[in-house]
């Protein structure tokens, strides 16, 4: 497999995993819906860094880090369980943003996304980190992926750079789709999206929590 076909083929898995819609699609959605594009990328860009970073780990074969990670896997799934919690119970219990009736609200939520676009994404990042199982996924791919015989650090960074914009691809696709229906959203449906995107993620740190005992 040429090196395009291999990247092509990576960034084609990078989608695939990220394209499914967890707790971190429902915050970016959120995040988006509130904070604007800014604060949604921020979200997305920091789950593929978290991926990238367990890709690197488990291309490079850092299998002292690897084992200490799986050693702590409860440990971190109890972290990102309460993490999960706490944002969905925040979620849940936080108003909506009252929009200016001059139609200023919009850059109101720009501004907003702006301030905590680096919050956003240390957040997402933090929560990408507390699943060291990704390492387990990425030793598998790059098992599948690479030329029988001719593993070598070229061949893993590529399949790690093609996951990772792969990843990045579905995650401004959503942002760019959720920011255009954005404007035709009104205050009562971004309630009711509120409400489904905190008893989701509670839920899902619950489920987090569980796997933790």
């Amino acid at each position: 497999m040429s090196t395009a076909s291999l990247f092509v083929t990576s960034a084609g898995v990078g989608l695939a995993i990220a394209a499914p819609v967890g707790p971190m699609g429902m915050l970016c959605i959120r995040r988006t819906l509130t904070g604007g594009p800014r604060a949604g990328l921020a979200i997305g860009f920091g789950i593929a860094t978290g991926d990238a970073v367990y890709g690197l780990i488990a291309a490079l074969g850092l299998v002292g880090i690897s084992q200490f990670m799986l050693a702590y896997d409860r440990p971190l799934h109890l972290l990102a369980g309460l993490f999960l919690l706490y944002l969905g119970v925040r979620t849940l219990l936080q108003q909506a943003p009252v929009e200016a009736a001059n139609g200023n609200g919009d850059s109101k939520l720009a501004q907003v996304g702006r301030a905590g676009a680096l919050r956003a994404y240390a957040s997402s990042l933090l929560l990408t980190l507390t699943n060291p199982q990704t390492v387990i996924m990425f030793a598998a791919l790059f098992t599948t992926l690479a030329p029988r015989g001719a593993f070598s650090s070229s061949i893993a960074l590529t399949t790690v750079g093609g996951v990772f914009c792969g990843s990045i691809a579905w995650w401004c696709f959503l942002v760019t789709v959720v920011s255009l229906a954005r404007h035709a959203i009104g205050s009562k449906l971004r309630v009711a999206i509120d409400r489904i995107v905190g008893f989701t993620l509670a839920a899902f740190g619950i489920v987090e929590i569980r796997r933790a005992i």
